[in-house]
């Protein structure tokens, strides 16, 4: 019964909003498997160790990630326009979550990689992956504006990690001071990183 078609989403539901919670040292395999009300041979049934549990866990969590990025990035809006609402959803995000639980909970993936990145190298080469990803979709929408003469910068592919470093930075921010509104700065900062102007300002000058 433990091994029925739903039992290992039940545990990677349980485990993401466990880690999210309390993170991923602080947890055990017979906590996760009663949140998920699973017995623990469930557990070793579908992973075969606590790292395979997480790497599942980080996979969940960026394809619904990469899925909403990919929504708002590559809509037909102006490319300066698609960055703002992407910190835009971030920030509600997190207001949402915490609304829910009380905290801001921050990036799973950032807080992953303060938390494991020194001591799990399949997971610190996991989250590289996914932060590179971040930085890719980023730099497509920079080099676009570049394109359009919305932004001024150099070298596309550095200012979108720079423009990722600081999203995740501001998330952290939030967390740590349990405000989201740390992350109201992040449009104002992204003009400047980019020598860009409002797109507003833009069309007016025009």
């Amino acid at each position: 019964m433990g091994r029925s078609s739903d039992a290992r989403e039940k545990i990677l539901a349980s485990a993401q909003s466990l880690i999210e919670l309390r993170g991923y040292t602080a947890l055990g395999v017979a906590e996760i498997c009663k949140a998920a009300g699973v017995p623990k041979g469930s557990f070793y049934y579908f992973f075969e160790s606590k790292e395979a549990l997480a790497l599942a866990v980080l996979d969940e969590h960026w394809k619904a990630q990469r899925g909403n990025w990919a929504r708002v990035l590559q809509d037909d809006a102006e490319p300066l326009l698609r960055l703002r609402r992407l910190f835009e959803e971030t920030e509600a995000s997190l207001r949402a979550g915490q609304q829910s639980c009380g905290t801001v909970s921050g990036c799973m993936f950032g807080n992953l990689t303060l938390e494991l990145s020194n001591q799990t190298e399949p997971i610190r080469k996991r989250l590289q992956q996914i932060f590179d990803a971040q930085v890719e979709m980023v730099e497509k929408v920079i080099a676009e504006a570049r394109e359009r003469g919305e932004a001024a910068v150099g070298d596309a592919r550095e200012a979108a990690r720079s423009i990722v470093a600081q999203l995740e930075g501001q998330v952290l921010f939030a967390k740590l001071y349990n405000d989201a509104q740390h992350l109201e700065a992040l449009w104002a900062n992204c003009l400047s990183l980019l020598s860009a102007r409002h797109p507003d300002e833009a069309a007016i000058s025009s």
